[in-house]
């Protein structure tokens, strides 16, 4: 049976969020869905973290933990029907029974009434707790605190407080079942790396490559990928987000596969590095031998209580002497959950949190670039790494791709 995140466990977030909430509001958004219907929708994280539910654009929970009625302690509002627009973006049930048992909310409202629920419950509560993440001076503020301040504006007394980093706490410690959906996005991402390693030859495109990876992750029922798939050879191994795909692979090369399935929502996230013709160079060995031994020392810094520069600075120790200090300009890594970046609490590395560890070093001058990638689970005493079936060793790597 494949892994799901249970209805009771939506259920128990909720709880847990409700009661650190205290007497204060929470109200967390959907978002809204692309005007022009040409990408697929995908809710904000907090909101599917928190229902699970991925198809109702400009939905909204509402959250009241001093409500005296306790079926009003969680309140979710969705968009009105419209029979016509459903004709153009498909049918969606009516307020009743099989839509509570399908959405495990016993109180469910269209959009349109929020403000009537609102009103009393910010009277009662005088706090207003925002759960979005807070959005630098340069971008517009969070939807929740948008909506309280319009709130606080009438309401005399009413003060909005920061609980931004709540759902980040939350959300960085999985559980059993999400480390589950996580094993399934790598177990998945895999096959995309055996394939694309096994076909792998000189005068392919790197979009050839790309397609292999993703048609794997296809088949195996990914319907989603977590990032745009970067498959650079050469000197385009030395760009961290390169995107082109559309250079032709040469003999001499290096391959750098930067890719991830997604399943669920939750996403994986591997990188390797391969050689086009199937043999490293000995310049490439060394390279390649620098940044593994970069990764190995992070993996051991990773650990209950660990900072991600800790973490980072073990890794960065290796690189500098070894004379590539400058070559490396990016950080050891990031959580990983409903994004791919997901989103970081303030605090130490906790048990359950899944992160990534990424060293990378990138020669232009040589056109030669080596990052070494997997997913990370941090246990109660140490750490899993839960990619560690896809093969990162040199003599591996030569074997599976057929000149080993």
């Amino acid at each position: 049976m494949n892994p799901h995140i249970a209805l009771e466990e939506h259920a128990a977030r909720r709880a847990r969020v409700l009661e650190a909430l205290g007497s204060a509001l929470g109200l967390v958004f959907a978002g809204r869905a692309d005007a022009h219907g040409h990408e697929p929708f995908r809710p904000h994280p907090h909101f599917e973290y928190l229902t699970g539910i991925a198809d109702e654009p400009e939905a909204a929970l509402l959250l009241d933990p001093s409500n005296p009625d306790p079926k009003r302690r969680q309140l979710l509002f969705l968009a009105p029907v419209d029979p016509e627009m459903s004709q153009w973006d498909g049918l969606r049930d009516t307020i009743g029974a099989a839509l509570k048992a399908r959405t495990g909310f016993e109180s469910i409202y269209r959009r349109y009434a929020l403000p009537r629920f609102l009103l009393p419950a910010a009277k009662r509560a005088r706090k207003l707790a925002c759960l979005h993440p807070l959005a630098p001076h340069t971008s517009p503020v969070s939807e929740d605190l948008a909506v309280w301040r319009q709130v606080a504006e009438r309401i005399p007394g009413c003060g909005i407080e920061d609980q931004s980093e709540l759902l980040a706490r939350h959300r960085a410690r999985k559980s059993p079942a999400e480390i589950a959906m996580v094993r399934k996005a790598i177990a998945i991402t895999a096959t995309g790396f055996d394939a694309a390693m096994r076909t792998m030859r000189p005068g392919m495109r790197e979009f050839e490559v790309q397609e292999t990876l993703e048609h794997a992750f296809r088949t195996q029922g990914s319907r989603r990928l977590a990032f745009g798939t970067i498959a650079g050879a050469g000197l385009n191994a030395t760009v961290l987000h390169y995107r082109a795909n559309h250079a032709a692979l040469e003999p001499g090369q290096l391959v750098c596969l930067d890719a991830g399935a997604s399943w669920g929502g939750y996403a994986a996230d591997i990188t390797r590095t391969v050689p086009v013709g199937g043999r490293f160079t000995s310049r490439q060995r060394e390279v390649y031998g620098v940044v593994l031994a970069a990764h190995q020392a992070a993996i051991a810094a990773t650990k209950p209580g660990a900072r991600f520069h800790e973490v980072d600075q073990a890794a960065r120790t290796v690189i500098e002497r070894a004379g590539f200090g400058d070559a490396f300009p990016h950080g050891i890594g990031h959580h990983l959950g409903l994004e791919t970046h997901d989103i970081t609490p303030d605090e130490p590395l906790a048990p359950g949190a899944v992160i990534t560890i990424e060293p990378g070093v990138y020669l232009a001058s040589e056109a030669l670039g080596v990052r070494i990638e997997d997913d990370v689970l941090v246990t109660e005493t140490g750490r899993e790494v839960l990619s560690d079936a896809i093969p990162r060793g040199i003599d591996e790597i030569e074997r599976i791709m057929g000149r080993g």
